[in-house]
């Protein structure tokens, strides 16, 4: 009788562990050269991570609904253009995971104030909601959107405090 119940436990603890390793986490880790700053050239669909000068990664993404010209206000539709950096981590994004860009800055803040409007706000890098809406159109508010497994990637590499200078 014990030694059916120790081949029955063995069994389900093999099992179980078969199990546990095949549910992969979002969370990578990345121990390659340091991301010192990120380019995205908007009308290519281009995003480079750099190291110093040189290109580590390249991705291509979806923008706001409006993807042609800067960001003034909230609700445009548009995705910012200027030099901002990443000032937050959301490992709990309804897009996955997501990468706070430091938008509004004073610029744009005194863009919006001058139109009578407010800058709005919550600009991120980030995965999908709906892997089918990818590439099928930009149609994000104004988010620079790439498919969840490149976002695993992104998410470890990039450090709050990294440069992102987005480019029309």
């Amino acid at each position: 009788m014990k030694r059916r119940f120790l081949i029955l436990s063995a069994m389900a603890t093999a099992a179980l562990s078969a199990c546990a390793q095949k549910t992969k986490s979002k969370f990578k880790s990345y121990s390659g050269p340091e991301v010192t700053y990120i380019v995205v050239n908007k009308a290519d669909r281009q995003m480079f991570l750099f190291h110093n000068n040189r290109v580590l990664k390249e991705y291509e993404f979806d923008l706001g609904f409006e993807p042609i010209g800067d960001k003034f206000f909230e609700g445009d539709g548009r995705t910012p253009e200027g030099n901002y950096f990443i000032d937050r981590r959301n490992p709990n994004s309804r897009f996955h995971l997501s990468l706070g860009i430091s938008y509004p800055n004073a610029k744009d803040r005194a863009e919006a104030a001058a139109l009578g409007k407010p800058p709005g706000g919550d600009i991120f890098i980030h995965g999908e909601s709906n892997p089918f809406k990818l590439g099928k159109n930009d149609w994000t508010w104004g988010c620079i959107a790439v498919p969840n497994r490149e976002m695993e990637t992104i998410y470890a590499m990039v450090k709050n405090g990294t440069p992102i200078k987005i480019n029309p």
